[in-house]
Parts: structure tokens; sequence; C-alpha cells
């Protein structure tokens, strides 16, 4: 097994159509490529040429001799899958499609509203067109939505993701307008009349809600609001989060639960080594949990937690530096790999008094957030064990009436995200979705990522999502179908007076803006020894990225007691 995936997969599928001999399972076109977790190198046809960790984007493959301990489950994970799923039937060669080409003549030019990964990889898939070119609009002045926001800071190899997007921005006919709301600095209308498309990858920005009593009371808060508090995201800058309490109580069995809870749980001295808040990382250094309950309200079996996330968690617990408690509520680990990961992490000696605490509880729900007398913050959580039946062929869990209370000071509600309404775009109120048809809500209009197809996927999901979305709008272009019926001159003159007034209205950022920004934010993390050190304000932000500073690095550096300020810094890239 000369080579190893250990990462959860970013769908570009470079590793795949570099690799000479087609060992990368599953590749694009066999069945579970568009929902696979991760993929896999099948140790009887790779030759060790290396092609596919050269072409990886984000380092994800490693030669099976340079493995670190972390990563070594990812050697049997490998070998199970091709158990399973030999994949003997499969050509030597990996069939690259035919590059389609427009019927239609252009230019065209299309309007992508929003700057995470599915914009931009809708951005990707058009500019492979020559006759394409694409404005990415977003409201803040900072790209890549969930990765920059989103991603847990501990996790900086998933980050690396970013140099993906970086080749997306390179490529020609690419522009940014960050710092821009569409639907109040732009109406569709106006961009339809400027643009011969637009899409829509805007997201799922709101958290889904318990429905238990006591969910509003302070100290009860969406896990979206804190994650985006400890990644510095502008708007949860105020985010008033207690830790002062010895236990906190995260509800939701899927990634961004267990996020939290290491976040929450981890040395801070290790946090500091990430691009975690500033702000965040001084209330994380004087906080006192010291155990995270994660609580699912079904079985092990049915848990969201992806494998990868599992096993740096057995890491963590290994190493010494987290005590983790499988408590199963009685159910019976299984075979799948899920459950045996959680087998194993159960099976770890524990470690040393003291260590910080993360327990995995599954079959109970929450019942009652409790408060103080005054009524006002939360001092426990009422919970309920649960047990699973089966309704029609479907697992589900249901109550049992006993409960238990659990004293905290802090619940974090992770059961999921949804969409609010899109202003012009229709709206539907039962997935949180914008109503299409393989990605078109309407001609010349399209929607992608998850105000498409609802919070699920990875974020190399966005990928394939991307490419339905595009294949649509080409089609549309190659009849003659476009946003709005004004011709080519007319429209070029409506786009060039639109970003010009968003420059001097709404001080829209340019892809140079945004170069200059990222410069700063990595010689600031120079300083310290970080991958990043990110601005938080957004005036501070927005005076860098035209150009200027608000404070220079000298009060920079009086500022952070210790800090050596390297000299020679490299210059951003221009767009």
């Amino acid at each position: 097994m000369p080579y190893v995936v250990t990462q959860s997969c970013c769908a570009d599928a470079s590793c795949v159509v570099a690799c000479p001999v087609n060992c990368l399972h599953p590749a694009p076109g066999e069945p579970g490529f568009a929902e696979a977790e991760m993929l896999y190198v099948d140790p009887d046809s790779c030759v060790d040429c290396g092609a596919c960790a050269t072409a990886c984007p984000v380092d994800a493959v490693v030669p099976h001799t340079a493995l670190t301990p972390d990563q070594e489950p990812f050697r049997q994970l490998n070998a199970d899958y091709f158990a399973v799923f030999p994949h003997r039937d499969r050509t030597p060669l990996a069939v690259v499609p035919r590059q389609r080409r427009l019927r239609a003549s252009g230019p065209f030019a299309v309007a992508v509203v929003g700057a995470g990964p599915a914009g931009l990889q809708v951005a990707d898939e058009l500019l492979r067109h020559p006759e394409v070119t694409v404005d990415v609009l977003d409201r803040l002045p900072t790209p890549y939505g969930l990765v920059r926001s989103g991603v847990a800071p501990d996790h900086q190899a998933t980050k690396q993701v970013e140099r993906l997007f970086a080749m997306i921005e390179d490529q020609p006919g690419f522009g940014y307008l960050l710092g821009v709301e569409v639907g109040r600095d732009v109406r569709l209308a106006e961009l339809a009349g400027a643009y011969d498309a637009v899409v829509y990858a805007v997201g799922a920005s709101a958290d889904r809600r318990l429905d238990v009593p006591g969910e509003d009371l302070a100290g009860s808060v969406a896990a979206t609001d804190l994650v985006g508090w400890y990644n510095g995201h502008p708007d949860r800058r105020a985010l008033a989060v207690d830790l002062s309490h010895e236990r906190a109580v995260v509800v939701g069995n899927g990634n961004v639960a267990l996020d939290v809870a290491r976040v929450l749980t981890l040395d801070p001295a290790v946090l500091a080594g990430t691009d975690v808040s500033t702000e965040a990382l001084a209330v994380l250094r004087t906080g006192g949990v010291r155990e995270v309950v994660v609580l699912g309200r079904r079985g092990p079996a049915q848990a969201a937690f992806t494998v990868p996330e599992l096993v740096g968690l057995r890491g963590l617990a290994e190493a010494g530096r987290l005590e983790v408690v499988v408590d199963t509520g009685g159910e019976a680990l299984g075979t799948t790999p899920r459950e045996r990961v959680l087998a194993e992490i159960a099976a770890l000696p524990r470690p040393a008094a003291g260590t910080p605490r993360v327990v995995l509880r599954f079959l109970t729900r929450p019942v009652e957030v409790l408060g103080d007398a005054a009524g006002e913050r939360v001092t426990g959580l009422r919970v309920e064990r649960t047990r699973l039946v089966e309704v029609d062929g479907r697992v589900t869990a249901v109550a049992t009436g006993l409960t238990e209370d659990l004293a905290t000071g802090l619940v974090v509600r992770s059961v999921g995200y949804r969409g609010h309404p899109v202003t012009d775009l229709p709206y539907d109120d039962v997935t949180g979705t914008v109503p299409h048809e393989r990605g078109r809500v309407r001609t010349g209009v399209y929607v992608a990522g998850w105000v498409k197809r609802g919070p699920t996927g990875f974020i190399g999901t966005n990928k394939t999502d991307a490419q339905e979305t595009v294949e649509v709008l080409l089609d549309d272009l190659d009849v003659g179908h476009r946003a709005d019926a004004v011709d080519g001159p007319a429209a070029r003159a409506r786009r060039t007076d639109l970003r010009r007034r968003l420059r001097r209205e709404s001080g829209a950022l340019d892809l140079a803006a945004w170069r200059r920004l990222d410069a700063e934010e990595r010689r600031r993390g120079e300083v310290l020894g970080r991958p990043r050190v990110k601005v938080l304000d957004p005036g501070e932000a927005a005076a860098i990225a035209r150009g200027g500073r608000d404070r220079s690095l000298r009060d920079y550096a009086v500022r952070t007691p210790g800090a050596v300020v390297a000299r020679g810094r490299r210059a951003a890239r221009r767009g």
C-alpha cells in the first residue's frame, strides 16, 4: 500500500486524473463518488509513482512510510474499503471526459453570489470556457465562506483547500466584488440586466432549533454562532461566551458537534498555533471547561460523525490530550468503520487525572434547558434516555421517560443548518431551499450549494453540484437564453456602471484587495508563529485591503509581547 489518503476529500479529482493506473476510488463516474467521505488507494494496482500526492491540492495523499501515528488508522480504513469494494472490473486508466465547448458565440459574463466553496466551484466550472468571465460577489470582505469561518481552527490541513481556491482566482476572467450584500446593495433585476446569468451560492446560515423550554436563556447558543465566534467571523465578534463552568453540553451528533467539543477542551497553547480568533483565544485561555458532553438522540450506528473526524479524536485520546468516553446507552457497537473506531476509543486506557474529557453520549435527547432563579442564565440541561425502534423500515428514537439533570453553564445546539429566504428568489419553507430544476430557478437565474440542495455533503460535494448547475446554465446560453434580453454592448455598459457604483457606494473590494488583506493576515501570523492572524475589525480589514494599514507593524508587535518581527515579507500577489 504505497500511498494512503488521510482526510476527507475535496473532490477536486486532480489525483484521479493524475494517476496512470486508476487506483483511486471511488472515482468520478463510479457509484458513491459525490457522496464519499474520502477516497482510497488500491494497494494492488498502485505503482508507487507519487503522481496522486503531487496532484492533491490539500496534501492529503501520503506515502505509507511517512504516516504519522495519528494517520496510521487510515491505512486500515483503506484496506477495509477494498476488502468490500475490490474494483477489479475497472479499466487500468482513468477516462477523462471531453471538455464541453459552447456552441453560442460569446463573450458571456456571469455573476456568482457567494464566495464560499460552492460559489468558487461554480466559477471554476464556468472559467473552463474561455468565452466566460465571472464576478463573484459576497457580503463579507473576505472569501471562502465556511472554509474560513466554519472549519475548526485545529483542522489546518482541511483549510489547505484555500490553495485550490487561489488557483481558481488566478484564472483569466475571474473577479471579486467583496463587501457587497446582494438584496441590499444590488438587487437581482440589476444583476440580470448586467450579466448573462446569475448563480446564487449563498449557503444555509441559520441554525435549527431544539424547540425545548429555556432554549433562549443566556448561555444557550447555536453552534453556528459559536463556531463563527472562535473562527473570527465579523458577525459573531460580540457573542458573549461564558466558559467559567466546568461542563458544557453540545446537542448533536455531527462533525460540527465534535469540532466544538475539541475546541472547548483543547489546550489553548495548541490553538495558539492556529488561525483561531485572537479575541476567542483570550477567552479560551481563561475558561474553566473540563468536560464536554456530546448528546445524540439515536445510537452510534445512526451518528453523522465522519470516520476521519473520529480518527482524529482517537488520536487526541491516544496522545493523552483528551479523555474520550463512549456512552452507547446500552446499544452494542456494530462493525461499520464508524462503530469500529468508537469501539477502539472506548477500549483506550484512561489518561492521567485532570485530563479534559469529551463524553460521546448516545440515546439521549434534551428535554429542557434549566435556568437560574431569575430565569436569565443557563444552569443545566434536563435530558431523557431514548431507545431505538423501527418504524416503516426506518430506525428512530423514542422516549423512555428516564430523565436526568446535567449541571452546565453552556448549552450548544448543533442539530443542523437551515437556509433563510433569499431576496428576489422563491423559497421552500419545508426544505429551507430555493425551488429549482437541476439548479435552474428560471432562465438566467440558478442556484448551487446548500441553497440548492440543503445543508448536506462535504466541501468536495460542491464540485459535482456545481457541475450540474453549470451544465444547465451553458445549455441555456447555447440556445440564446440569458438573464435579460439586453444585447451584449448594452449589458457590458451596465456591468461597468454597476461595478463602479458598487465600489463607490458599497466599498466593493476586488481580487487585488483581497490578496493584500490575505498577505497582511499571513504576515501578522508570522509574528506569532501562526498560519495567519485574522483581522477582525471590518473597518481595519477594508483599510488594509485598499492598500493602507490602520495599525503599523510596530504597533502590532507592541500589542503582542515577545513577538519578533521578521524582515522581508512576501508581497501580496496582484489579482
